[in-house]
């Protein structure tokens, strides 16, 4: 087990997931004292931090009572039995609203559940709640949200991250053991360093997306929020493998973590990007030195690699992400779903349907994009875009020639106070600087707590991969992890 076991937030109950597995399927507690301990910290903090858009208390109640029921008579209800997990609310619960926090989406339901929900479950999972977002996972703060900003439960004055803060801030504040975001740009990773628990972004397509709200498919990938990295590897492990019902999902079995967290980094190559963009605060640059120093302590062999496109990267995702989200967004027309204004005619109530229920970041980026993919402006911005993002991917490549994994920062600063980022969209967009590569490149990435910068307020150092190897990753995170700054 690990050592989450006794960081609960009341009595001598477990808090980590894989803890509370063990002990719900070895019937040394049961899921509905599990539960109710979650529950009872949701009440108490909730009303502060606000990670949540629905709180599923009953439906998980009965979820729990089915999960005691099973482990009374001898079976094993799963990996996850009996864990309570957080879902963003941009993944679809059959007959349980699903709002991606915008006010179009007002009254939908979906009639299917995503893959991830129906593996959680099939694991053994309980679910506590729908998680507040950015609207649409167009944001870094979560204070884009027509449900109202989330704050971080480690200063209630900062934002958690974006745009799966809720998801984030539910595991920082002990309203569930795990929690599942997605990432099109760092929105796992971002937050996961600022509310100080890990967040893994995996490779594209090993994780299915059938079910999740699209903004940007091809870069859009949900992963696991957690506790430590034990329990992130669980999760990760309990939801990846092959979706034939999601056509990006990659022809292979569920990801094969846990076994090798315990390794060690010994002969690892990890390396240190020379001609990483600027912008990383001084506090946060500290412990990425720090995270270096830590791993050469442990055996592995820091080597110095370049990255010559990572600069490009930001340019290219705000040109790419726009272009996919204007046309994954023209769904929402008032017609077929989702929040209507009525007008005079169809075009009319097109209109005010989409003026009233899209966000101020929302509309930004769908013109944004729909200029990007305009004629006459296609080759110039878009196609040009494609082409950074296959240098970006060259680029990567070549430096896992000489490398294993790679450090950077997950975020440039620690938590930002609420409000300061709002009236400057490319502050804001700057906050994905060192996360968007991955996502250009489908490579698994991930963010591993690693001490404190200014105010005490958590770092996160960001571990990167080559595609499909996740377990050298997290070895690395692990061996972070186990020698982090006290």
């Amino acid at each position: 087990m690990s050592d989450s076991s006794t960081s609960g937030t009341s009595g001598d109950l477990p808090s980590g997931a894989a803890d509370i597995a063990w002990n719900v399927r070895n019937n040394v507690t049961s899921a509905a004292d599990v539960l109710e301990r979650h529950l009872a910290a949701i009440e108490a903090r909730e009303g502060d931090i606000h990670a949540f858009n629905l709180v599923l208390a009953d439906e998980a109640r009965a979820r729990a009572a089915e999960i005691d029921d099973a482990v009374a008579v001898g079976r094993d209800p799963g990996p996850l039995a009996g864990v309570p997990i957080a879902l963003k609310d941009n993944m679809c619960t059959r007959g349980i609203p699903t709002t991606c926090s915008s006010k179009i989406l007002d009254g939908w339901r979906p009639p299917y559940d995503a893959t991830v929900v129906t593996k959680l479950r099939e694991a053994g999972a309980v679910v506590v709640g729908k998680t507040n977002l950015d609207v649409f996972a167009l944001g870094s703060s979560t204070e884009n949200s027509a449900f109202g900003a989330t704050r971080n439960p480690h200063d209630i004055s900062r934002v958690p991250g974006g745009s799966s803060g809720g998801s984030a801030a539910a595991v920082a504040a002990g309203f569930a053991a795990a929690s599942l975001g997605s990432d099109t740009g760092g929105s796992i990773r971002q937050p996961a360093a600022l509310c100080g628990v890990v967040g893994v972004k995996p490779t594209y397509g090993a994780v299915s997306r059938y079910g999740l709200v699209a903004f940007a498919s091809s870069l859009d990938q949900i992963g696991p929020f957690a506790h430590d990295v034990a329990d992130a590897a669980l999760v990760l492990e309990a939801v990846s493998g092959h979706d034939q019902m999601d056509s990006t999902s990659i022809g292979q079995g569920a990801l094969d973590i846990s076994r090798q967290l315990d390794m060690g980094v010994a002969g690892l190559r990890v390396g240190r990007i020379t001609d990483l963009p600027e912008g990383a605060s001084p506090d946060v640059a500290a412990r990425l030195d720090e995270a270096f120093d830590t791993l050469r302590e442990a055996g592995a062999e820091i080597v110095d690699v370049e990255v010559p496109a990572f600069t490009y990267g930001l340019t290219a995702y705000y040109l790419i992400a726009p272009a996919e989200a204007s046309s994954n967004l023209a769904r929402y027309d008032g017609v077929r779903f989702g929040h209507r204004v009525d007008a005079p005619d169809t075009n009319a109530m097109y209109m005010a349907t989409r003026t009233d229920g899209f966000g101020a970041e929302v509309k930004r980026r769908i013109m944004l994009g729909t200029y990007a993919l305009s004629a006459g402006y296609y080759d110039a911005y878009y196609g040009r875009a494609l082409k950074v993002r296959r240098r970006i991917a060259a680029d990567f490549a070549t430096a896992y020639q000489r490398a294993d994994v790679l450090l950077t920062p997950a975020s440039p600063t620690v938590a930002f106070h609420l409000g300061d980022k709002t009236t400057d969209p490319m502050s804001m967009y700057l906050c994905d600087t060192y996360t968007i590569p991955s996502n250009l490149t489908g490579d698994p990435a991930m963010s591993v707590p690693f001490g404190t910068g200014d105010d005490g307020l958590p770092v996160g150092v960001q571990v990167l991969a080559p595609a499909l190897e996740e377990s050298r990753m997290f070895r690395t995170a692990a061996e972070l992890e186990r020698r982090a700054p006290k």
